[in-house]
């Protein structure tokens, strides 16, 4: 079992993320301070410090912390629907809805993300790059597996496909949120749900 000072320093840390990731989602990285976050999150300054390093260190942590919930939550869908003798097509639909919810949750976060992954020379690119690759990694697995199965095209090239779906259901998200808000999730699933079958399985 976890210390209760291991808890306690996982909710602090999770104040953290969360007062980081709204305020440079507000006022973009270089204009937010150390100061400004911990008054955010309701802690003083040298709890930054005393979790990390530096504003950087807690920004590249931030991105795998939230990239690293999105892939736990990806790969979850994906082996739920496996296990309940679902298709490889119906383990990628999974995967959309598991993303949709997660930007649905996280909004803040994944606008930050899609901002930060477009910019270079960043000290934390090839975090980023990393993190992305692991999330990415998991729907290229059911690709993979469905073309090696026979179930999805052997034409598919799968690191493309596997990246444009991830790319689909973060572009999509984002606009639902901020153009056409008042639909719902199921209604955003399932316009993503046909494209994916229409696309990918070619029925």
């Amino acid at each position: 079992m976890e210390s209760s000072s291991s808890t306690r320093r996982q909710a602090t840390r999770q104040k953290l993320y969360e007062a980081a990731v709204t305020l440079i989602a507000e006022k973009g990285f270089s204009a937010t301070t150390v100061d400004e976050i911990a008054d955010r999150a309701g802690v003083a300054k040298g709890t930054v410090y005393y979790n990390f390093k530096s504003k950087t260190e807690l920004f590249e942590e931030l991105l795998r912390h939230g990239v690293g919930l999105l892939t736990a939550s990806l790969r979850t869908a994906a082996e739920e629907t496996a296990a309940r003798g679902g298709s490889r097509v119906e383990s990628l639909d999974a995967m959309i809805r598991a993303g949709l919810v997660f930007i649905d949750r996280y909004p803040a976060f994944t606008q930050l993300y899609v901002a930060e992954l477009w910019r270079t020379n960043r000290a934390w690119q090839s975090t980023l790059l990393v993190v992305r690759r692991d999330a990415v990694a998991v729907v290229e697995g059911v690709i993979a597996d469905g073309v090696a199965g026979g179930e999805l095209s052997e034409e598919i090239d799968v690191p493309l496909t596997a990246a444009a779906l991830v790319g689909m259901v973060l572009v999509a998200a984002l606009d639902w949120q901020a153009f056409q808000p008042e639909r719902s999730i199921d209604d955003v699933h399932s316009a993503l749900s046909l494209l994916l079958r229409g696309r990918v399985s070619g029925h």
